[in-house]
């Protein structure tokens, strides 16, 4: 078998801007497109993939698919485990009930590989993560790459299977998979430009929808022998053009503006395909490209994978546990870099190259080594290579320094006397060695010339394995465990420990406030109404509830007991949708989007212990805000229904002339169906048109939305229960709303 071609240190390097840019936009929200990092991530994998297989066509006429998948499982199964089964036991430690139970099941979907698919079943906005985001969201990605090689595979050997035998191993496979890969790339691009438009999440983690950035990466694979004639100048020039795009795709992407994947991810894709093309001539080091190929870059890319794996769990569990300051965030990626740099020298490596039935030595095609540039192969190396179903080569001996008749497992010291093989078996040490260096070796104690311990065929690939990966491994450990006695004195010192750090910050003034209120007259209900509040906002210990915060967060929306008054495929009435004596004296209207519905029940509680004093009729459609100007959204139907639900509202609400009209929608910026953007001053004033329309003036409230910065299912995760407490949504706190029905005033700043 051939030795594979040399690494591409500038492929590396671009694995470490990807994987940086990604941590750096998840953990300090900059650069704003670091995200695309993922894009960058998917071409790379279709470059090497698909080198690696057309490198196997050109040698052996087909393509091993079970080869291949083992190969793919050494790679990504092991660190993935890890992680899953790491993250997974963590979430019951941090996290309530609830949402430990929601992450073991990311897990089991993401250990499926179909993580994208579960993630857009429930509706994850990817650009969301102050919500209480799943820590195993970022395994979407890999559950996309996995997804497009079970079938690119197979769609490769049946393309190469159409050509006549004797043309196989020659350029037409490279252009049977050009083509393929360009089909590939037409139909995958155009639904997703349709798709993006359409329906944005499902968009964005969806395997047909990203295809087309891994088949880019295949294409210029397919292209290599051609882009081998380019001089190495102009591919030079390509590879920087590309780096600085893949720079400006970090810093003007912005995930609020939509049209990703298509056609905003086609800046970055285009930027890394530049690279990897104008990589191909010339030296594989690179030299010239020194923001990728120096050995910081070269490293960094070495552990991408470990680094990607780790950084969002960290990340998710540091936002419980820890308060938001900059320390937090030095932490955070402290220990992302230990985590990685342990897990590639103890899991991904030792794994990878693990010698389950073949041997170890230099890094053969027998080890996939992806990570190296995608070549053809010359027609003298092809007639040197026996076809598929010849009988197998023995196995060829690694390029190696050590002398003749070392032996697998032992450590070779420059200087040492080369032995004569003649006189040797062949699993003696070599010649005489000084007593400390023997003794190190192979431990056999003192003297001056012994033998190693014999040992089997079967076992010297292990024990080159062990001599190989077990000193790094050591040595990651030891690091690991010191690692984590810093993190621990870190965290003490620094936090006050990670219980103490959730109530060493209580709100400015909040123990003032309820020092005060309590001392204030009790007969006075203002001032125990405040000493109520007061005492809320500053507890350290969350009351006995019922029903529990666990139970209150395991409900859904399908417990409301006014969903379908709020429900697309619903024709609800007045009658249907009110609770209360009909003949009450005072009638409630609660309208809006799911903000209103979420008022329901305490509405309806409202009514049920007013003793026929109070009648409420709460209708609306989620998703729909009530507005006299149509506004996005992309959940299923609401667009249709939304003009015929506001109309029947307003039907009923003019004929039944009620007391008051309560009115509440989410307070987001949004835009038309045309994509106009919406301000926020064009918004309320959409709402009060909107309220006006019922000719009720002066009997119209409208409720603010409750906070958005703080989801119950993250605050209540440990105590203290003033977690809860947070400012109104930055996009809602420019409004103040006036005591006067129907009438709100905005201050100056709102900012979007």
């Amino acid at each position: 078998m051939l030795p594979h071609p040399t690494p591409r240190r500038d492929i590396q390097g671009l694995r470490a801007l990807a994987v940086l840019a990604v941590i750096g936009a998840h953990a300090v929200g900059w650069p704003r497109g670091g995200f695309v990092g993922v894009d960058v991530f998917f071409v790379v994998s279709g470059f090497l993939i698909t080198g690696a297989l057309l490198r196997e066509v050109q040698l052996t006429g087909g393509i091993r698919l079970a080869a291949f998948a083992g190969r793919r499982a050494r790679r990504i199964l092991p660190l993935a485990v890890v992680v899953l089964l790491a993250t997974a036991a963590s979430a019951f430690v941090v996290f309530n009930r609830p949402r430990a139970e929601q992450t073991l099941v990311d897990a089991l979907w993401s250990a499926g590989f179909a993580a994208n698919w579960r993630f857009t079943a429930v509706g994850t906005d990817y650009f969301h993560a102050d919500d209480a985001v799943s820590p195993l969201q970022h395994f979407w990605s890999l559950a996309v790459e996995e997804q497009f090689y079970l079938a690119w595979p197979l769609l490769l050997l049946l393309a190469v299977s159409l050509l006549p035998a004797a043309r196989r191993r020659g350029a037409a496979a490279a252009a049977a998979a050009a083509t393929l890969a360009a089909a590939v790339v037409a139909t995958s691009f155009a639904w997703a430009m349709l798709q993006s438009a359409d329906a944005a999440v499902a968009a964005y983690f969806s395997t047909f929808t990203r295809a087309w950035e891994l088949a880019i990466g295949a294409l210029i694979a397919a292209m290599v022998p051609l882009l081998r004639r380019i001089p190495p100048v102009l591919g030079g020039l390509a590879s920087w053009v590309g780096v600085g795009s893949l720079v400006v795709a970090f810093a003007v992407i912005d995930p609020a503006a939509g049209g990703f994947p298509a056609p905003w991810a086609a800046l970055p894709v285009i930027a890394t395909a530049l690279v990897l093309a104008g990589g191909v001539p010339g030296d594989p080091r690179h030299r010239h490209l020194f923001p990728l190929t120096n050995p910081v870059s070269v490293f960094a890319g070495d552990v991408s994978y470990s680094l990607y794996l780790w950084h969002f769990p960290v990340i998710v569990f540091a936002a419980v546990l820890l308060p938001a300051r900059e320390a937090t965030t030095v932490l955070v990626l402290a220990i992302t870099a230990v985590l990685a740099v342990a897990s590639y020298h103890l899991v991904e490596r030792p794994f990878r190259f693990a010698p389950y039935g073949r041997p170890v030595g230099g890094e053969t095609t027998e080890t996939a080594r992806e990570d190296a540039a995608a070549a053809p192969v010359s027609a003298a190396e092809r007639a040197a290579t026996p076809v598929r179903d010849a009988a197998p080569a023995p196995a060829p001996r690694a390029l190696s320094t050590r002398p003749a008749g070392w032996t697998p497992g032992t450590r070779y010291y420059p200087g040492m006397p080369r032995p004569d093989s003649a006189d040797l078996a062949p699993h003696d040490v070599p010649a005489p060695i000084a007593a400390p260096a023997l003794a190190h070796a192979t431990g056999t104690g003192t003297g001056t010339t012994t033998t190693a311990k014999p040992t089997s065929d079967a076992s010297a690939p292990w024990a080159a394995w062990r001599a190989r990966f077990g000193p790094p491994a050591l040595l990651a450990a030891s690091g690991l465990g010191i690692a984590a006695l810093a993190v621990v004195l870190v965290v003490q010192n620094v936090f006050g420990g990670l219980t103490a750090s959730l109530v060493a910050f209580p709100p400015a003034g909040a123990a003032d406030a309820a020092s005060d209120a309590a001392d204030a007259d009790p007969g006075d209900p203002i001032a125990a109404l405040q000493a109520e509040l007061a005492a809320a906002a500053t507890a350290t210990e969350w009351p006995e509830l019922h029903p529990s915060l666990d139970e209150v967060m395991t409900r859904s929306s399908a417990s409301n007991p006014a969903r379908d008054c709020f429900s697309p495929d619903a024709s609800p009435t007045a009658t249907g949708c009110s609770t209360g004596s009909s003949d009450a004296p005072v009638h409630i209207y609660l309208v809006g989007d799911s903000t209103a519905m979420a008022y329901a029940p305490a509405f309806r509680k409202l009514a049920d212990d007013s003793d026929g004093g109070i009648r409420v009729t709460t209708v609306g459609l989620y998703g729909c805000r009530f507005t006299d100007v149509a506004v996005q959204n992309d959940g299923a139907g609401v667009m249709a229904a939304c003009p015929q639900r506001k109309a029947d509202v307003r039907a009923m609400i003019l004929a039944d002339a009620p007391t008051l009209v309560v009115m509440s929608n989410a307070y987001t910026l949004g835009h038309t169906p045309d994509g106009a953007d919406l301000s926020a001053d064009a918004l309320l004033a959409a709402q009060e048109a909107e309220a006006d329309s019922y000719g009720m003036p002066g009997r119209i409230v409208h409720l603010a939305p409750p906070p958005g910065r703080a989801p119950i299912s993250d605050a209540a995760t440990l105590p203290p229960p003033r977690r809860t407490a947070a400012p109104r949504a930055s996009r809602a706190r420019g409004v103040r709303w006036s005591r006067q029905p129907s009438r709100w005033r905005q201050r100056p700043g709102i900012t979007r």
